[in-house]
């Protein structure tokens, strides 16, 4: 089975952080990634330069395809940026 994964390093968060199952709210420099791999993407975030991974709240979830992982990837990011205590939601392929 294909594995695939993305990671955004140095990402800010918005005011409020975002919500992990291990931490609760983190705020601060983070670095994102998503794993796809068999229908599901998996989302952990953890602080920048350090090695501890934490599971955005919600993840993992339903994705039916590599590239709508990459595009989920790409909305927990900017979802990430915006803060307000961010946790991922169901996601709907395009």
């Amino acid at each position: 089975m294909v594995q695939t994964s993305w990671t955004t390093e140095g990402v800010f968060t918005g005011q409020g952080g975002v919500r992990t199952d291990e931490a609760g709210i983190v705020s601060g420099e983070m670095t994102v990634r998503t794993a796809w791999k068999g229908g599901q993407a998996d989302v952990k975030i953890q602080y920048s330069g350090t090695s501890q991974w934490f599971t955005l709240s919600g993840s993992p979830v339903p994705c039916t395809s590599q590239q709508d992982s990459r595009t989920l990837h790409q909305e927990v990011v900017e979802a990430v940026r915006t803060g307000g205590g961010t946790a991922l939601r169901r996601h709907s392929p395009a």
